[in-house]
């Protein structure tokens, strides 16, 4: 067929890129090499409206051992020889079609992208975006998206072990599901996604090839319409007994010193590991299509090229032990073939049955070599006007503040996520025995190193849409405070960037300012990010998502038994805030659902003044000075308390300062806070402990009762019950026992 700039058009190039590719070309390309470069052009996979500042990030330094981007993943030393290796992605547009699917093989993805490294996953995570849960809409997609994380992890053998959840009006065709994998390896043992030695065979291994997922890359490129849905096609397929045997195969064949490099086959398929990995190792390849495992007959030289069917590796292996691999691939029951060869003139050549179908200059196709990078112009939010005119003065302070605490315990964005996380398998795999004792992180065994590590996802999208650069250091702000009201010392960060269509110059701003305070954080808490997603076009014809720069981090424990937990401990305990409290309930749940002011600034924060939050904590915890710490949220201290109470069925009797706005006390969510208990007879050695940090005593801990400023609030177990079942009489017409059985 004839190749026009209609055609690249129609592949989402535009008539400037299909330009520049028959000038790198020196020729018109033919079909199939249009749809490689739409694929690897693809926003999703170039990061050409992104990359730009994504560089300004810091990536090197703390405890990393391979540089920001160069691998699948990010990894980090943990010491004693062994390594963390972690990663966040985004499946949101195949998620939006197809919920199950796409969530199912979003885990898949993410779980390749560890063990391709060398590294087993040991632990999921995932952070999650809806519209109004009273909608059937959002109940559908919340239905699908927990269904398919909980069938994909606990099938493939992984506990997920945290994450977060929110529902806003502004996710209501758009919805953001990340997920993340956390993975240790050994010193010596990882594998680079990078092709080497001229003449070594280059080997297809895992699930045969199909049609599904073709195009998902350039799906994943462009804003959610009501014709969507007509493009089923484009989402992805999982079977995680498949992956499960494909991981077990890979890390066996590691042991065999036959790979020389490894990639798993994700976005853009086998377009996008053989492009990377021979641009990585300066080299070329010869690919015989024809030789690719197929589940479907005829398959075109184009879809091979693009299909991202599940649960698939490019291997590059040592000449001459081609029968060591396939012995073992063949032992675990997956398909294995030699599809061609590492060549030494740096071109990707594909044949079918022998004529040369495309030819491209490997370094052409990828991000930081011939991919187009763009350095796209943003102005200022016109919305900032409205949040600008707000005054939280303007706000009457409430004349029941029970009743207003009961409300907020029943908004889904507060109350617990049970009906969600008791799908997902927690303890499978490894042993994890956190999840009896909550904590503000996660923290799991890092076997089989001796010590452990806290893992959290945080982004308050709220604030980041108040303010992009101040909500961005938030959220990195609160994951490093997550791991350390855990007890662990933070290490590094993966980041998810969900933003809408970056040619809206008010979107790109707000996509500019979140990497600039994400950056300064980064840089103040040295943890450096190691590589992520960038997942733009988050938008339908209503507008753009809340921006969503969502942070995994990981930190380290030397030990498991250094963990601290988030539940009070033993009536009589004293309870502190640990923390300067303000006059501040902007940008609250409290402001937004119960006052019904949609625009207000970002909750007060300060990084210096979190950093040295953070140190202090961390030091009680260590000098084991505190029993209990967890830190202020949504909700604010009302809510902290309460679920410090939950955990040991105990209740607190607490004064407020007077000093302040009462709601602001109990409701407002200004940053760097964190709720301790302590032993009676270690008042005097906390408080000297604290030294000048800002602390206040707030009460103590109960047997079960709940007291403010001498005001009876009812039992801790009344609360509990309004807290547990909120989600759940919202799934279930208030049939909160019907809703458990259908799980």
């Amino acid at each position: 067929m004839e190749v026009t700039v209609t055609t690249a058009q129609q592949l989402r190039l535009t008539a400037e890129e299909f330009e520049l590719i028959k000038k790198k070309l020196g020729r018109t390309p033919n079909f199939n090499e249009l749809c490689a470069f739409s694929g690897m052009w693809s926003e999703h996979c170039s990061y050409k409206n992104s990359i730009k500042w994504l560089k300004t990030l810091p990536r090197e330094g703390g405890k990393m051992l391979v540089a920001a981007g160069e691998e699948n993943a990010g990894l980090m030393d943990m010491g004693d020889g062994y390594g963390v290796v972690f990663k966040i992605e985004s499946h949101n547009h195949p998620s939006a079609i197809e919920p199950f699917q796409g969530a199912a093989t979003g885990v898949g993805g993410i779980h390749r992208d560890i063990f391709t490294m060398g590294a087993r996953p040991i632990a999921a995570l995932n952070s999650l975006r809806f519209g109004k849960l009273q909608e059937a809409k959002t109940q559908h997609l919340l239905g699908g998206v927990v269904h398919g994380i909980g069938h994909y992890g606990n099938c493939f053998g992984v506990p997920t072990v945290g994450g977060e959840i929110y529902f806003e009006q502004c996710y209501h065709t758009n919805p953001l599901v990340n997920a993340m994998s956390v993975g240790v390896v050994k010193a010596g043992e990882t594998v680079s996604a990078t092709a080497a030695g001229i003449g070594n065979p280059v080997m297809f291994v895992g699930s045969a090839t199909g049609k599904d997922g073709i195009g998902g890359a350039s799906f994943a490129s462009a804003d959610i319409t009501a014709e969507s849905a007509e493009e089923l096609p484009a989402v992805q397929v999982g079977d995680p007994f498949q992956e499960k045997k494909l991981l077990e195969a890979c890390l066996e064949v590691i042991q065999t010193g036959a790979v020389m490099g490894m990639q798993d086959m994700g976005a853009a398929g086998i377009i996008c590991s053989t492009a990377e990995m021979s641009a990585k190792g300066k080299v070329g390849m010869r690919i015989d299509l024809d030789k690719v495992p197929t589940r479907q007959a005829n398959m075109k030289t184009w879809e091979l090229l693009l299909s991202e069917s599940q649960e698939r590796m490019l291997m590059v292996v040592e000449k001459g032990k081609e029968a060591v691999v396939e012995a073992i691939f063949e032992k675990w029951d997956l398909p294995c073939s030699v599809i061609g060869e590492v060549t030494d003139d740096g071109i990707l050549n594909f044949y079918m049955h022998g004529e040369l179908e495309a030819s491209i200059p490997a370094e052409e196709l990828v991000l930081g070599g011939g991919a187009p990078q763009y350095d796209r112009s943003y102005e200022t939010p016109s919305y900032f006007e409205k949040i600008n005119q707000f005054d939280p003065a303007s706000i009457a302070q409430p004349a029941n503040y029970k009743k207003v605490a009961q409300q907020l315990v029943n908004l889904p964005n507060i109350a617990s996520k049970r009906w969600i996380y008791v799908q997902y398998d927690s303890m499978v795999g490894t042993g994890n025995t956190s999840t009896n004792a909550p904590s503000d992180a996660a923290v799991v065994l890092a076997k089989p190193s001796n010590k452990a590590l806290a893992v959290t996802t945080d982004c308050n999208s709220r604030y980041v849409f108040a303010d992009p650069y101040k909500g961005a250091m938030i959220a990195v702000a609160e994951a490093a405070r997550n791991i350390v009201c855990s007890g662990g010392e933070p290490l590094g960060v993966t980041n998810c960037l969900n933003f809408g269509n970056p040619y809206d110059p008010q979107v790109y701003y707000q996509f500019v300012h979140a990497i600039k305070g994400m950056g300064d954080a980064c840089r103040r808490f040295n943890t450096p990010v190691t590589g992520g997603n960038v997942s733009f076009y988050n938008q339908n014809p209503d507008g753009p998502v809340y921006p969503t720069p969502t942070i995994g981090m990981v930190g380290l424990l030397d030990s498991y038994q250094d963990r601290m937990t988030l539940g009070f401990r033993e009536t009589g305990d004293l309870v502190y805030l640990v923390g300067k409290a303000t006059n501040d309930i902007n940008s609250s749940e409290y402001l937004q659902k119960i006052c019904g002011v949609e625009y207000s600034a970002a909750p007060h924060f300060d990084l210096e003044e979190e950093f040295q939050l953070q140190s202090t904590v961390l030091q009680l915890i260590r000098a084991k000075q505190i029993r209990s710490a967890h830190d202020i949220s949504e909700g604010g201290l009302f809510i902290t308390l309460l679920e410090s109470g939950f955990v040991n069925s105990l209740g607190f009797d607490i004064n407020t300062d007077s000093s302040i706005r009462k709601d602001a006390d109990l409701f407002g969510e200004g940053q760097s806070r964190v709720v301790v208990s302590v032993k009676p007879d270690q008042k005097a050695a906390f408080e000297a402990a604290i030294g000048t940090a800002p602390f206040r005593l707030l009460g103590t801990v109960t047997n079960g009762d709940i007291r403010v400023d001498g005001e009876n609030w009812g039992s801790v177990g009344e609360w509990k019950n309004q807290y547990d079942t909120a989600i759940e009489k919202f799934l279930a017409g208030h049939d909160s026992e019907h809703a458990l059985m259908a799980l």
